[in-house]
């Protein structure tokens, strides 16, 4: 190999990517010297159609032709997303201008919970994305130094900011339109007003929500205490909820 690499474990993580966020404020290596970063973040859980999430694709001109080939050879339906933003380690390396992708097997109901236990892990999966994502290392190993791409997403440079949330699990496989509900969080406020599991929240007020990161920016339009009518399509129905904050 021609590179270094280093294996970090983040903390902080949802607290608002406090680990991740703290080396590139104080890296110990610099940052003009890392060539890129690769997240992986909820890797245990491929499916049985080998479904991987792939996210970043969009911030190296590098990334797009080598993952399809590689998705290809190792039989990994590859669900790409170009975007830099997310809510994993990734953004904080991405936010510093340094090419990113985040690998993720897809949401699950044990999600955050105790029974997210090691016998559920498709660890046959595991080898799967351990095997893409050293071919991915290998073949980008003598490109020399990636070229940064920023994704049409991002004009402010900055993750969205809010203080308030439904409460809920995006479904992060999902292609959209709107941001598919994977799971809902107990006492919070899409459980009160009635939205479930499989919702497909298409509007907050006036606010189109195409997918997850339009969700997000929405969220920083409200406070505490504050209402709101929310779309969601329902199978083939479109219900009307109101929220409060």
């Amino acid at each position: 190999t021609n590179n270094n690499y280093l294996f970090i474990a983040f903390s902080g993580e949802e607290k608002g990517l406090w680990g991740s966020n703290w080396f590139v404020k104080h890296p110990t290596v610099e940052l003009s010297k890392i060539n890129y970063m690769l997240n992986m973040d909820m890797v245990g859980r491929l499916d049985q159609e080998k479904k991987l999430a792939v996210y970043g694709t969009g911030t190296s001109p590098s990334w797009s032709a080598v993952l399809t080939k590689i998705a290809k050879s190792n039989g990994v339906k590859m669900i790409a997303k170009e975007s830099g933003i997310g809510p994993s380690d990734h953004t904080s390396f991405y936010l510093e201008d340094e090419p990113v992708l985040h690998f993720f097997t897809g949401q699950h109901d044990d999600y955050h919970k105790p029974t997210d236990d090691a016998d559920k892990i498709n660890y046959e999966g595991m080898k799967t994305v351990q095997k893409f994502i050293e071919d991915v290392i290998a073949s980008v190993n003598d490109a020399g130094k990636l070229e940064f791409t920023k994704t049409k997403d991002e004009d402010s440079r900055k993750a969205p900011k809010y203080s308030v949330t439904l409460g809920v699990i995006p479904d992060y496989m999902f292609e959209g339109p709107g941001m598919l509900l994977g799971g809902v969080k107990e006492d919070r406020p899409a459980q009160k007003a009635g939205m479930q599991k499989g919702d497909i929240i298409m509007k907050i007020d006036d606010l189109d929500i195409t997918d997850m990161m339009a969700y997000m920016k929405a969220l920083g339009m409200y406070k505490k205490g504050d209402t709101s009518k929310v779309l969601v399509k329902r199978a083939e129905e479109e219900i009307t909820f109101d929220v409060t904050w």
